[in-house]
């Protein structure tokens, strides 16, 4: 019989003794952090304080029976601690449940006292216990072993049952998303919301994701960014905007990318990009130091400095200076040429694509936080042309560890200026360039009546929580990444062949 059939089995016979396996509710009070910081430093080896009742509740992650006793260790979404159960304790009739029926995998309620063992390890002794929920699927062993990391993500529950650091990594994650919203606030911005479903897709250029309005029989668009309709919301009044939530790309998969991601955009009148840089320093700073304590973290070995003020590189030099080309300068042929010899010449051959060609060529080379400024307008066109420069915009990309972080610039506040720059947009969209942006009438509209000076800034979330929990990818800081479907049989099989490798 498997393991699943006698747990089935072990949840009918305890109905028939009148317990109930999965009872509605439990007084929990203190968690495995609080007990252990009251107690740990407090009690001595072997002394306990029975004048202290503690009512604490978890998943049973290991026992080891000792005759008429066992230890177990419970977990909890804060830590892993001890309790010992004793027959002389619970008496018999209790003690007999607990060693027939209580396996790794159930939550337990136990009542008890804090006391530490001879080898001086924190523990509760359990004076009362309740199964709260029992499990059919045992605990994998081999959980940590895995080869197919898929496997991680499609049941990410298993995986933060049997690791306590993808917890942390979440709790990390969540935090920071606090953090954020605390920052926003103390400056005076208001969260808002927007749609995430659109008839026109536009704020960024990427592909969207297409779906079908049945009501008014038409295709919609989950949204790519939350831009235009911010930027609506400053023309009509609101002053400090911003909103933190998802959007949807439907592109490629990679340590650095999911379709669906979460990022803040932040509006502010009066503002230019230049206020959006002073924004950003302070904001990662924020996170760093009340997370980490500190301006500087760690990511995959190498030390990351958020103080600000970060450095800042004219994208026009840098290239120039890595490359030898000039994208203000050198013609497009030229250009071209270089780029066919570097084996980089993109699919659609023009002057945006050619400057993203050539950006992803040294962008790996940006390892502390750094503003990359002044973009082309050809690949800018949300962005104010620059003030002294009409040939690049006043935009900046932060770049940390070769990756994009956030995304700013002095918005662009023209109506006509826009209205032609979504016109190049639908003409390369005509010659196939699926992330062009559209042709966006309503929002020159909304231009029209008039859009304040306004500094804008979008910053990844995910990105920002890789390097806040020293994640190597995307996917291990979203609960539930987006994985290649496949039938539930197949994925099972593959677990239990994976699981089979192992022994």
């Amino acid at each position: 019989m498997d393991i699943r059939q006698q747990r089935i089995d072990a949840i009918n016979e305890l109905r028939e003794k009148g317990i109930n396996p999965f009872p509605y509710s439990f007084k929990k009070d203190m968690s495995c952090e609080q007990i252990q910081g009251k107690y740990d430093g407090v009690i001595q080896p072997e002394q306990m304080i029975e004048a202290d009742k503690i009512s604490f509740a978890g998943r049973t992650m290991t026992i080891r029976h000792h005759g008429k006793s066992a230890f177990l260790t419970i977990k909890d979404d804060t830590g892993r601690i001890q309790a010992y159960i004793r027959l002389d304790r619970v008496g018999a009739e209790k003690y007999e449940i607990f060693k027939k029926y209580v396996d790794l995998g159930d939550w337990i309620g136990i009542e008890g006292f804090p006391f530490k063992t001879k080898t001086g390890e924190l523990t509760i002794l359990i004076e009362n216990f309740e199964l709260l929920s029992k499990s059919i699927r045992p605990i994998p062993e081999k959980w940590h072993g895995l080869k197919d990391r898929e496997v991680k993500y499609r049941q990410r529950y298993v995986d933060m049952i049997s690791n306590d650091d993808v917890i942390k990594t979440f709790r990390t994650r969540f935090e920071a998303i606090r953090l954020v919203r605390e920052f926003m606030h103390s400056r005076k911005f208001v969260e808002v919301e927007t749609p995430i479903l659109e008839s026109i897709m536009g704020g960024a250029n990427a592909r969207p994701f297409i779906t079908h309005l049945n009501v008014f029989d038409t295709d919609m668009y989950l949204r790519i960014a939350q831009e235009l309709h911010l930027k609506r919301l400053v023309v009509g009044g609101m002053e400090r905007v911003f909103e933190l939530g998802r959007n949807f790309r439907n592109e490629g998969v990679s340590f650095k990318h999911n379709p669906e991601f979460t990022t803040i955009e932040i509006y502010q009148a009066y503002a230019d990009y230049s206020d959006m840089m002073e924004l950003t320093e302070n904001l990662l700073a924020y996170l760093a130091q009340n997370i980490h304590h500190s301006n500087k973290i760690v990511y995959d070995g190498t030390e990351i400095d958020f103080t600000p003020p970060f450095r800042r590189v004219d994208m026009r030099d840098f290239i120039k200076e890595n490359l030898g080309v000039d994208i203000l300068e050198d013609s497009d042929e030229k250009i071209q040429q270089y780029l066919k010899g570097q084996n980089a010449l993109p699919e659609i051959l023009d002057k945006s694509h050619y400057i993203d060609a050539l950006w992803d060529m040294v962008e790996s080379k940006l390892i502390q936080p750094t503003f990359v400024m002044h973009h082309p307008v050809e690949i800018s066109p949300l962005a104010k042309r620059h003030r002294k420069d009409p040939r690049v915009t006043e935009r900046f990309e932060l770049i940390v560890y070769g990756r994009e972080i956030a995304n700013a610039f002095s918005e662009l506040n023209d109506a006509v200026d826009q209205y032609e720059r979504f016109k190049k947009q639908a003409d390369l969209k005509e010659k196939g360039d699926d992330e062009a942006q559209m042709m966006d009438k309503d929002f020159v509209r909304a231009l029209e009546y008039g859009l304040p000076p306004t500094g804008g800034l979008g910053i990844g979330i995910d990105r920002v929580a890789m390097f806040l929990t020293n994640s190597p990818t995307i996917r291990d800081v979203i609960a539930f990444p987006i994985v290649k479907p496949i039938p539930f049989e197949d994925e099972e099989k593959d677990f239990e062949e994976e699981q089979g490798s192992n022994e």
